[in-house]
């Protein structure tokens, strides 16, 4: 069975304003289920257990076309791939509930004042420089944060999307919307709904 990266013991606002740190967490939990589905799911084929059957020479079948077991299929979806999207999960909730509160601890807010400042005593002259007007502040660390989260988020729907597509292909499973599965597999874990 895969191997799931574990999310931090413990969530800080250090972690999600780390961003190579978090972007890090994502990608690789990413790669070790969703990206590798395939390849995941391929490895619940247990072809020796029926034995071997000659006439399944005579017709070529598509590997990938294959149903599994449903058992199989059901202990990776319990296993691997529901409890991979809620950590995931659990850190971009925990992540967006950081990017909107206020944030004491930035480092650059002194730089960010006093660059509005001088850009406040600054003389423009746009009749000898056009260009002289323009000013461009710093975005507060919490803004930057949001900015990446909506782009990771956006990053997990299409992921989950194309997950969970090749999971009802090959376990046939009847559950039409990965939200829904995954809320349905929470509800029997006991887990809470992350809040939007």
């Amino acid at each position: 069975m895969t191997d799931i990266p574990k999310a931090p013991a413990a969530l800080t606002p250090q972690f999600c304003f780390n961003t190579v740190a978090l972007r890090d967490f994502l990608r690789i939990s990413r790669a070790a289920v969703d990206d590798s589905i395939t390849q995941n799911l391929n490895a619940l084929l247990t072809p020796s257990r029926t034995g071997f059957d000659p006439s399944s020479t005579s017709v070529r079948t598509p590997r990938s076309r294959r149903e599994l077991d449903p058992q199989s299929c059901q202990a990776f979806k319990e296993q691997a791939l529901f409890p991979s999207w809620q950590s995931r999960s659990d850190i971009l909730t925990y992540c967006a509930y950081v990017a909107t509160s206020p944030d004491p601890d930035d480092p650059e807010t002194v730089l960010r004042e006093a660059e509005s400042l001088k850009e406040r005593e600054r003389i423009v002259n746009e009749r000898l420089d056009p260009y002289s007007a323009r000013y461009y502040p710093r975005e507060p660390r919490t803004q930057q944060l949001a900015q990446l989260l909506r782009q990771e988020r956006n990053v997990e729907t299409i992921v989950r999307s194309r997950t969970w597509g090749l999971v009802r292909e090959r376990c046939t499973e009847p559950t039409e919307d990965a939200d829904q599965a995954l809320n349905e597999w929470r509800d029997r874990q006991g887990v809470p709904k992350p809040r939007p």
